[in-house]
């Protein structure tokens, strides 16, 4: 670990994995040659594949799984809890026991734009492009392009656009 990165003892990386600086990993799993951009978090539980993509400021929460190929643009937010709080039902702060986590599946080949938003029980399909700024509330099915908040089905991938 260098000065500018916080990579615990339990992080798994695999072969030819590129790390930028300004990056925190702990308890999960990052498969060859991936990429992870400056200013991400990976927290534990979650899982990355082969050859992706993590853009910069991006937050990869416990319980999400990326499969391989997958793009992440700059930015992206995935959120393990539909309903966050701070406290419980006696006031004290939550812990681990007071919720459980919710997970999130992104299938092989799909793409991510900067700035999306990806709520938990989702699954967004193989090869999908989730557009820029999007608002994913349910699951993608493969081979779409979604945008939008809530996004919505814009189009299949292999349909021609019209000039």
């Amino acid at each position: 670990m260098n000065a500018y990165n916080a990579i615990s003892d339990d992080v798994k990386l695999g072969k030819n994995v590129k790390l930028s600086k300004f990056i925190n990993l702990y308890g999960c799993t990052i498969g060859d040659n991936t990429k992870i951009g400056a200013f991400v978090e990976v927290q534990k539980n979650a899982r990355i594949g082969k050859n992706c993509k993590i853009s910069s400021h991006t937050f990869i929460c416990e319980g999400v799984t990326i499969e391989d190929n997958v793009f992440i643009g700059h930015g992206v937010i995935f959120i393990n809890d539909p309903y966050p709080r701070a406290t419980n039902e006696k006031g004290e702060l939550q812990t681990e026991a007071d919720w459980k986590v919710m997970p999130i599946l992104v299938k092989k080949g799909a793409s991510i734009g900067s700035g999306a938003t990806i709520l938990c029980n989702v699954t967004i399909g193989e090869n999908a492009i989730i557009g820029a700024g999007s608002l994913v509330t349910k699951d993608v099915p493969p081979n779409v392009i979604v945008a939008g908040n809530p996004a919505r089905v814009i189009r299949r991938i292999d349909e021609k656009i019209e000039t």
